[in-house]
């Protein structure tokens, strides 16, 4: 059989072929050049300290290392970091054999299901096997060939075990793809065996040169534009849902402008807070398990939802009985399929901040009828004052203003809090809970 043609080639071990992989790839979106992966976290121990621990320490000039002291809070920052960069940056974790990869499961879940890029690392066991058990990790009766890691595959967008150095040649690209990919992003694992990170190979040159990942804005159809457009132009009481999608698009202005236009009223899920910027009266803030009264009120009665960027989970739909009128419909921007038809709506698949900019073109003069604009008003304002008591940290926190709540010797509310942030808070500060 005739050699792969690799060109020129260089010999690496898989932990500095993947030190060096990861440092070359950048991100590209909205003509903004950014580092992927600009610095990798982890806690060394038996299984990534001598292959994988080796390259970041000779490369730590390309690809940064920050030592942490815990796996599951350091996939947690990664994910953070991802969510305040709009999912064009995250950070790489690696952790030993055994228990430290299993502290990364709960992070990783939750990467997954809320669609933000996380690239992990974990150590694995020896591929030959020669060595026996190893310390810590999981000996199954079942299959030898299982480890703890497998306990990654069910909430990862992207998995392998890389047991040939030159699997990497595919499963870091294929790797990469996924985290660029805002439709599949989330979770990535790469586990590397113990014994297979310090395996030299010939890798070619051309595969540790710069790489740019597009991250594509998804041009909308017009026929899904025009059909969405139609049921906003019958409806009587349409009311918007906007999640997290508006906030990774950067549509912000554009659903202030269209809300402002048609006077559509806007609640956010959990994930879409900070949606909107400059509110008006027709902010009906949360919405669900998270939303006021006069809000759920108000989407009670909605004859039509349009929900943009949001996965609808029972915490908006307050498990499905939040939508009592029973002729209401529903529409949806998103660029994920999966949520995109749930309700049965009448789906736009693209961009939030594209599919905005054309519906309202789509939607010009429309205007929500004068009767549903006046209740929208009615519960913004009734909102906004048992708002503005709740979170006033001068009221006294006693059982005269508290009738209903227990007294304890807190100084204030929660609420009471979180009104002196939002005080304080500047434009562009984010707050980690």
């Amino acid at each position: 059989m005739t050699n792969p043609n690799y060109g020129a080639t260089e010999r690496l071990t898989v932990g500095q072929a993947v030190v060096r992989f990861i440092a070359a790839q950048y991100t590209v979106a909205d003509g903004v050049k950014r580092r992927f992966i600009p610095a990798a976290m982890g806690i060394f121990g038996h299984g990534n300290v001598a292959g994988l621990g080796q390259a970041l320490d000779q490369y730590n000039d390309i690809l940064p290392f920050v030592q942490g002291r815990n796996e599951q809070g350091l996939t947690h920052a990664a994910i953070g970091f991802a969510k305040a960069s709009n999912r064009t940056q995250t950070f790489a974790v690696t952790a030993s054999i055994g228990p430290g990869a299993l502290n990364m499961v709960t992070a990783a879940g939750l990467a997954t299901v809320n669609h933000l890029p996380v690239l992990l690392l974990p150590g694995d066991s020896y591929t030959t096997r020669r060595q026996g058990p190893v310390l810590q990790q999981l000996e199954h009766p079942l299959g030898p060939d299982i480890s703890v890691n497998d306990a990654f595959r069910p909430i990862a967008k992207y998995f392998d075990r890389i047991t040939r150095p030159e699997q990497l040649l595919y499963s870091l690209p294929s790797a990469f793809r996924t985290l660029a990919n805002p439709v599949e992003t989330g979770t990535v694992v790469l586990a590397l065996p113990q014994d297979l990170q310090s395996h030299a190979f010939d890798f070619p040159k051309a595969f540790f040169e710069e790489r740019i990942w597009k991250i594509r804005r998804a041009i909308p159809d017009r026929e899904d534009i025009g059909a969405v457009a139609n049921l906003i132009k019958g409806a009587k009481k349409p009311l918007i849902i906007a999640g997290g999608g508006v906030i990774y698009s950067s549509a912000t202005s554009e659903l202030e402008a269209f809300a402002n236009a048609t006077g559509i009223p806007v609640a956010e899920t959990f994930g879409g807070k900070g949606a909107i910027q400059k509110p008006g009266d027709w902010h009906l803030m949360g919405l669900g398990l998270e939303g006021s009264p006069e809000t759920n009120k108000l989407v009670a009665e909605a004859d039509l939802i349009l929900s943009i960027g949001t996965r609808l989970t029972d915490f908006a739909t307050g498990s499905q009985s939040m939508f009592q009128n029973p002729s209401v419909k529903f529409a949806s921007i998103n660029i994920a399929e999966l949520d995109a038809i749930k309700q049965g709506a009448v789906a736009i698949l693209g961009d939030a901040k594209l599919s905005l900019i054309e519906l309202s073109a789509a939607v010009a003069g429309y205007k929500v009828p004068s009767d549903w604009a006046t209740k929208i008003k009615s519960g913004v304002t009734i909102w906004a004052k048992q708002l503005a008591d709740a979170i006033n940290p001068e009221l006294l926190f006693d059982k005269k203003t508290l009738p209903d709540s227990p007294v304890t010797n807190a100084v204030i509310t929660q609420g009471q809090l979180i009104g002196l942030m939002n005080e304080t808070a500047k434009s562009g500060d984010v707050i980690i809970a």
